[in-house]
């Protein structure tokens, strides 16, 4: 019999960022303000390649204003004393199709996906040979792999698309699919106190409690090692549901315009240095 967990551990690390991290040097909020450290999340970014001088792509495929998004990163790299980090934007799939881009993709020490639509990362690189590489690099090669906003909550399945703070208290209102599967068994969603998402999160949970959702605010983030060690950075909250626990809900009366009920839900608010290590419900398989 095989080992309990045999698929691969992976030797990169994942960088799951909230939103809205600081690329200026100048906090914003009265949280950030009260724990401040100038660019943190970027220069954690950085950090964890190793590198003084990495090699950085950076994808903003999933923003409708591509080279306004890569002008703030440019910014802010240029004010960590980095190169210029490599451009990656699409629009079509039949534009992945770059032979250059795999041989970039390659030699990359850190690759940042930003913010925008998740649904549009989903459906571009899925299936591609651009996904299969990263995905090889960061199991094989300890690449270090980032998202924010809509780049982070594209990093795992499953993977919310639809659900507004106006729809999320109502029975299905809140849609999900299959993200890019960097973390499996994991939702995440972003900018997740300040835009009130924590009923959205809960319905995800409900429908499937085998998964664990991540809930983690602006100018925050999660470093996840070996595939699940989670560790907090930022100026932020996170917050963590899961529902192996839950006794009832009326999740399955969907369509009626019923108020969600769910009981017995388990939450827990992490702040920087916290730890905590994802739980596998479901063993790994092919």
């Amino acid at each position: 019999m095989k080992k309990e967990n045999s698929c691969p551990t992976p030797n990169g690390t994942l960088l799951i960022v909230g939103g809205h991290e600081d690329k200026t040097g100048i906090p914003e909020t009265k949280v950030q303000k009260a724990n401040y450290h100038p660019l943190e999340v970027l220069r954690t970014f950085i950090e964890l390649t190793g590198k003084k001088q990495p090699a950085i792509e950076l994808i903003t495929t999933a923003s409708s204003a591509g080279e306004e998004t890569f002008a703030d990163y440019e910014a802010a790299f240029r004010e960590l004393a980095l190169p210029v980090p490599g451009h990656i934007h699409h629009d079509k799939r039949t534009d992945v199709r770059d032979p250059d881009l795999s041989a970039r993709l390659k030699n990359a020490d850190g690759v940042f996906f930003t913010g925008g639509d998740q649904l549009k990362l989903t459906s571009l690189y899925g299936g591609t040979e651009l996904l299969y590489i990263l995905k090889q690099r960061y199991i094989g090669d300890g690449l270090v792999l980032a998202g924010t906003s809509a780049g982070a909550m594209a990093m795992s399945t499953p993977m919310i698309f639809a659900g507004n703070k106006e729809s999320q208290q109502l029975t299905g209102e809140v849609k999900v699919t299959t993200g890019l599967e960097f973390l499996k068994d994991v939702c995440i969603d972003t900018h997740f106190v300040d835009r009130g998402r924590f009923v959205r999160m809960a319905q995800v949970i409900a429908t499937n409690p085998t998964c664990i959702g991540l809930g983690i605010e602006e100018d925050t983030a999660v470093t996840i090692k070996n595939g699940n060690e989670l560790e907090v950075i930022g100026s932020g909250t996170v917050i963590i549901i899961d529902g192996f626990q839950i006794s009832d809900s009326n999740i399955l009366e969907y369509g009626t315009g019923k108020t969600i009920s769910i009981q017995d839900l388990n939450v827990k608010l992490l702040a920087k240095g916290d730890r905590y290590r994802i739980p596998r419900m479901n063993p790994p398989h092919l």
